[in-house]
């Protein structure tokens, strides 16, 4: 729903002083809207990983040798960077259109009425994730791709995607205190996923840091360990995984569990059989490019499916009591108290 005012000159110098709030004022989102502009927000955090991964996969991770310019003397990619100039800018100009998927979330949850205070933190938290991954993102590129770098770099993605899922989540949900819908002790089994998930996806930036994928054709650093080794602890991870969310299905269907948390849990189960099948191929067939750059998305999926899995053990239902207010001024500079 869209509510039409006329502008005045007060309106206006409302609108530059504050643009959130008057955007606020004058548009109120439909509940589809602000769930559509969560949702844009997550699949670009999954698409700047795939990207991320696309240019180390390439040799692109020095296309642009300095930051936070592209060269010494140009802000932009040049004709002598050649293709690795061309994929490293374009994956650091994609990190605008997530900031602008950010930004839709923002604008659309503190739009939304009655104004949810928890939805609107959680889109600020995105966009400070997004601005701290950008300046890491430079540092690794300023200390050559240093590999302990780029796992610090994917697993703050990894936390970008976190919040992410979790902001899509809340805006399919009230504000009540979430209650149960199973046990203790299947909150408990999925807690063990979700740390078992962690922990996989952790070592696979080990083997990554490793692996034979530097992201530059010259010399660069790699982790001083076996990554055959490591790859191997990956795998057995990855079945502790599999086995930790059969047993996780088998438990629902004895407890007789709602059918939210049977569904997420059997997709789960399917994208951990094909990112089995990606990784046990890449690992036989030398790691091509292709594969691994879908193993970093299993990867992506595989974390999401996870975090739903955990999200649908409780229900949030709307309560009038906890919704708050709009404030009457909000600045972005105040995110922490949005």
């Amino acid at each position: 729903m869209v509510r039409v005012a006329k502008l005045t000159p007060t309106d206006a110098l409302a609108a530059l002083r504050n643009p959130l709030a008057f955007i606020a004022d004058h548009w109120t989102p439909d509940p589809r809207t602000v769930r559509r502009a969560a949702f844009a927000a997550l699949v670009m955090s999954v698409v700047i990983v795939v990207t991320g991964g696309a240019v180390r996969l390439t040799g692109s991770g020095l296309g642009c040798p300095t930051w936070p310019t592209c060269t010494d003397d140009s802000l932009t990619t040049t004709r002598q960077m050649g293709f690795h100039g061309v994929v490293e800018f374009g994956n650091r100009m994609l990190t605008y259109v997530l900031c602008a998927a950010v930004g839709w979330a923002i604008v659309a949850a503190r739009s939304q009425k009655p104004w949810r205070r928890t939805l609107t933190r959680l889109g600020w938290a995105q966009f400070w994730v997004v601005m701290g991954n950008a300046v890491l993102g430079g540092i690794v590129v300023l200390v050559g791709l240093n590999p302990y770098t780029v796992a610090a770099h994917f697993l703050l993605s990894t936390a970008l995607i976190t919040v992410a899922t979790l902001t899509w989540q809340r805006t399919r949900e009230g504000d009540a205190a979430p209650r149960p819908l199973v046990g203790t002790a299947v909150r408990q089994l999925v807690w063990c996923l979700v740390a078992g998930t962690a922990l996989l996806i952790a070592v696979g930036t080990v083997v990554t840091g490793a692996g034979p994928h530097a992201g530059d054709s010259s010399e660069v650093d790699r982790i001083p360990i076996d990554w055959e080794t490591v790859a191997k602890l990956h795998a057995v991870l990855a079945w502790i995984v599999v086995t930790l969310t059969f047993a996780l299905w088998f438990v629902l269907k004895a407890v007789d569990a709602p059918k939210g948390p049977l569904t997420r849990t059997r997709v789960l189960f399917l994208i951990l059989l094909a990112q089995g099948v990606i990784g046990y191929v890449q690992y036989f067939t030398h790691l091509p490019e292709i594969l691994v750059g879908l193993h970093m998305l299993g990867s992506c999926l595989i974390w999401i499916g996870v975090l739903r899995v955990l999200l649908s053990l409780r229900e949030r239902p709307s309560a009038d009591a906890d919704e708050l207010p709009a404030p009457a001024a909000e600045v972005p500079t105040a995110a922490a108290r949005a």
